[in-house]
């Protein structure tokens, strides 16, 4: 039998799937408690009693929204050998998730530094602390396969995350607003392209 607890809990999953399905149509902002209860199915106030203000819910959506880029990307990919076969399959699994889910639903990291870039507060700072977590990550799969001998001693680490990060932004634009199918495909062949230039 489900506990009080468990069903609990499950309400508060499905507040949060609901909130973030929103947040990725329609941004951020767009969210309300009010809106969030009526797609859910539940009253405001259930949905006041679980989550909290309005900005309880948007950051629950944040934390929701990395959770799941890190087990879709980051964690899968730890279990390739450090260097370059890592860092392939992080950007491979990154493409992965744009053609199989941002395709169609967007991406909270980019639409989201578009949306808060003029903007101060702690959403924009729960935002940032995520997007910069990653490309720290992203920074220390490029050192190690420097260390290892994959890329040339003098890369810059910086750089290379700089123009990872810019591509799969230009790739969100082009698989969501250009609608191209081939989209992941070009962005991979820009990928091996860069790799290619700091090979040994």
């Amino acid at each position: 039998m489900e506990t009080r607890t468990e069903r609990s809990e499950a309400t508060l999953g499905a507040i949060v799937e609901t909130a973030l399905a929103m947040a990725l149509a329609d941004g951020l902002n767009s969210l309300s408690l009010g809106e969030v209860a009526k797609r859910a199915g539940l009253s405001k106030s259930g949905v006041f009693s679980r989550i909290g203000s309005r900005e309880a819910l948007q950051k629950a959506v944040i934390e929701e929204y990395a959770k799941r880029f890190l087990q879709d990307v980051f964690m899968p990919a730890m279990r390739e050998p450090r260097g370059l076969p890592r860092l392939n399959a992080i950007m491979h699994l990154w493409m992965k998730r744009v053609r199989e889910v941002e395709s169609r639903t967007g991406c909270l990291y980019s639409a989201g530094a578009f949306e808060f870039d003029d903007c101060e507060g702690p959403l924009r700072d729960l935002l940032l602390e995520h997007v910069l977590h990653w490309r720290a990550a992203l920074r220390r799969s490029v050192d190690l396969a420097i260390q290892v001998g994959h890329l040339l001693p003098d890369t810059d680490a910086e750089q290379i995350v700089f123009e990872l990060d810019g591509l799969f932004v230009a790739l969100m634009r082009e698989a969501r607003f250009l609608r191209d199918p081939l989209a992941c495909d070009r962005a991979w062949t820009a990928y091996e392209r860069l790799i290619r230039s700091v090979t040994p």
